[in-house]
């Protein structure tokens, strides 16, 4: 019996074997949590080409259920307003009601200055915040109307969880970065206001920021750049992230709400 038996958890921005989102679903369906993940093959195989791969969501769907657990998954566009809804109600169709949500998704491009421009920031905007607000907002009222009606699979004595990603922004600046950053830090915001918010009804909001991450993104000339600044020895993995977000997914986290967790190897 894993940590997570009975939790059901969503999962978004899953959409390479590689990623940090693949590394959370699997490290929580081996705790015991039936998984739901979303992807959007569009904007992953804008940056990352081989992911072209159509059939890669159900065969990572079958490597998930290899632990015993239930799997489901969707594209999702979440820039598109409402998407939050559709996401919800395909989760409780295929895997069930939803306890755990973790707000992976992210839309990212790097621009300074002199390459903003009002289409970069409404493109960042609609998923890293609208995207992200909306979703945990629309999965909390789920929660609380569940609470409401008696539904015990969504009771303040099990609780609820979630789990927001973000970059490190308030660590120091990101030149070349603008809007990301800005956007990213936005959810910090977010998270501690909203862990106020929801913790009458048992529902706990934290944020992770895995640091820099070597999910597929990196080069060699970069990770040479970067790893002195790690006194640990290495650049963290996406399996670092997912690690955690496993344990604030769990009972033993229940008492831990409103933090932004910096787990970064000390960079």
């Amino acid at each position: 019996m894993g940590k997570l038996q009975g939790k059901t958890a969503i999962v978004t921005g899953a959409g390479r074997s590689e990623g940090i989102g693949a590394a959370i679903c699997r490290a929580l369906a081996s705790e015991g949590a039936d998984v739901f993940f979303t992807y959007f093959k569009p904007y992953d195989q804008e940056l990352y080409p081989e992911t072209a791969d159509a059939s890669w969501p159900e065969t990572f769907a079958q490597e998930l259920q290899a632990f015993g657990v239930r799997v489901g998954h969707a594209s999702a566009d979440l820039s598109k307003p409402g998407a939050e809804i559709g996401l919800l109600n395909e989760a409780r169709e295929q895997v069930g009601v939803p306890n755990v949500l973790v707000n992976n998704a992210a839309y990212g491009i790097d621009a300074d200055f002199r390459q903003l421009t009002d289409a970069l920031i409404d493109a960042h905007c609609a998923v890293n915040m609208r995207g992200t607000f909306m979703l945990a907002a629309e999965f909390a009222r789920m929660i609380e109307t569940g609470q409401q009606n008696g539904d015990t699979t969504v009771s303040a004595e099990r609780g609820a969880r979630i789990i927001n990603m973000t970059s490190g922004q308030g660590k120091g600046p990101m030149p070349g970065n603008l809007i990301y950053a800005a956007t990213k830090g936005a959810i910090s915001v977010f998270t501690e206001s909203l862990a106020a918010e929801l913790a009458p009804l048992h529902i706990t909001v934290n944020a992770v920021d895995p640091g820099p991450t070597d999910s597929g993104w990196m080069d060699e000339a970069f990770k040479k750049q970067i790893l002195p600044a790690f006194p640990t020895g290495r650049i963290g993995l996406p399996e670092d992230a997912a690690r955690l977000i496993a344990f604030l997914a769990s009972d033993d986290a229940c008492w831990i709400t409103g933090q932004i967790i910096h787990s970064r190897g000390g960079f």
